[in-house]
């Protein structure tokens, strides 16, 4: 048995590497390259003006390369102020401050020694020859990509592994793979008893959800389960929230996708995360696919191809329709999307054998309303005396967002006047909130246009409370909110 010779109660020290010491490796051999040559940007010039420079007396030294056949000319100082044109008018402070290149048939010794006897002994140039080793020269120039290199691979792999790398979907290397969301088996705890009113939707996706609970019932007649289901409603009407109940009350996996993880701006990517979310899908069957936001990829394609469309979303969008053709109707995959432009969506996409079905999800009702407040108010504190019903019919209109909205800014207003629990006008003050905006306590109307107002108003208000057939009066106001002086507030029909 090996010894242990860690001392006890410590823990061996283990090196982790840092990508900042890239950046510090990459600094340094910037500063290097440019350094190693004493900051020195010499010019060029040939060697017949080099030897006229010599002969003139002006040339202090001169350093050959043999290998690289340059020299490198360092001018007198006092003598720099003649060449002060070829250097643009401003005089280098380091030398050298001109190079020139010459033949492999270039004999330094020979030539420098001729050009220095023809010089008094003081005004002889210093001449110095060497060889440069090629391995430090070659290393000299890759040192600087080489350090580009690795800073891009190390950067890369941080990107892959943050978003999800390693054989996940989101990596930079694995970009052609689907990025959306699988919830497991019995890990949705959303049930239709979670989802306040949507009566009519509920009973639409019930025979999906009983299809997948008991698929030999149907498929034992003949029947064919619809392959998928269009939810198309207002914003915040709760499409989502039903596709996780659907999921959660069938007790099957679900993946959850946005229409525009599809699209990208790599050709052939969105196509290619549409296969292999159905890949995914298959082998999780049954399970449902829901896409939220369709109309991001499922947009109807142009008639004039090539020069309004977008090639990319309409291969994706092609690929989707192959897709869906292309499992059997009995494999156990149900694909549900939401969108709230069912019109701009593609006709090849709506017909049956896709989206068979448009379950529509309306803006709630009076009695719906009081449900979706039960769910929302069962967080907060309230006052007691606090009458469910009397809010939802303040709030008509309203999608099961908005009311969330106005719980939660009802919450919000009695916290801000110190209040130990909600009441009745905190409520009242929220929807004025979200409706209306904030008051505008120091906006200054005169007394003269208040009365002007005043009587505009209340004719609104007079010919809404006389009109048999017209909408309840709800609101009366002449304070200014939000970009509007005054408002008359009324419930809408159908409550």
């Amino acid at each position: 048995m090996a010894a242990n010779n860690t001392p006890r109660g410590k823990k061996p020290v283990k090196f982790t590497f840092n990508i900042s010491w890239i950046y510090i490796l990459l600094l340094v051999g910037i500063g290097w390259m440019l350094f190693s040559q004493n900051g020195a940007n010499p010019q060029k010039e040939e060697w017949d003006e080099v030897k006229q420079q010599w002969l003139a007396g002006d040339i202090k030294e001169v350093v050959f390369i043999r290998n690289e056949f340059e020299g490198r000319v360092t001018i007198k100082p006092d003598r720099l102020g003649k060449f002060e044109d070829k250097f643009g008018g401003v005089l280098p402070k380091k030398s050298p401050h001109f190079i020139f290149l010459v033949s492999g048939s270039f004999n330094a010794e020979e030539m420098f020694g001729e050009l220095n006897d023809q010089l008094p002994e003081g005004d002889r140039v210093k001449v110095v020859i060497e060889t440069h080793e090629s391995f430090w020269g070659v290393l000299e120039w890759l040192i600087f990509p080489l350090l580009l290199i690795l800073m891009w691979v190390f950067m890369f792999r941080g990107m892959n592994r943050n978003m999800g790398g390693g054989g996940g979907a989101g990596g930079v290397f694995n970009v052609g793979k689907a990025t959306g969301k699988l919830a497991e088996k019995n890990s949705i705890k959303v049930t239709f008893k979670d989802v306040a009113g949507l009566y009519g939707a509920k009973d639409e996706v019930m025979e999906i959800v009983d299809f997948l609970k008991n698929p030999k019932k149907y498929t034992a007649l003949g029947g064919k389960i619809p392959k998928g289901a269009l939810l198309v409603g207002p914003p915040g009407t709760g499409k989502t929230l039903l596709a996780k109940a659907v999921a959660g009350e069938a007790d099957v996996p679900f993946f959850s996708i946005s229409g525009s993880d599809f699209v990208e701006m790599f050709v052939g990517v969105g196509a290619s995360r549409v296969r292999d979310l159905f890949r995914q899908a298959k082998e999780k069957s049954p399970c449902i696919v829901f896409i939220d936001e369709i109309d991001a990829v499922g947009r109807a394609r142009s008639k004039n191809g090539g020069f309004s469309s977008n090639d990319e979303r309409e291969n994706t969008l092609n690929q989707l329709l192959t897709e869906m053709d292309g499992f059997g109707s009995n494999s156990g995959i149900i694909i549900l999307a939401a969108t709230n432009r069912a019109d701009i969506l593609d006709k090849a996409l709506m017909r049956a054998g896709r989206f068979d079905r448009q379950i529509y999800v309306d803006l709630p009702e009076l009695k719906e309303r009081e449900e979706i407040f039960k769910v929302h108010l069962s967080k907060l504190k309230l006052d007691p005396a606090l009458d469910t019903s009397f809010l939802a019919k303040q709030t008509p209109g309203f999608s099961g967002a908005d009311i969330a909205n106005v719980c939660n800014e009802a919450a919000l207003i009695a916290a801000r006047k110190n209040k130990k629990f909600v009441e009745k006008q905190d409520f009242l003050d929220a929807v004025d909130r979200i409706v209306g905006g904030l008051e505008k306590k120091s906006k200054i109307i005169p007394p003269a246009e208040k009365r002007t107002i005043a009587f505009h108003e209340a004719g609104h208000a007079t010919v809404s409370w006389l009109l048999p057939n017209a909408n309840p009066l709800l609101k009366v106001t002449i304070i200014p909110r939000g970009k509007a002086s005054c408002a008359v507030m009324s419930l809408s029909v159908g409550l």
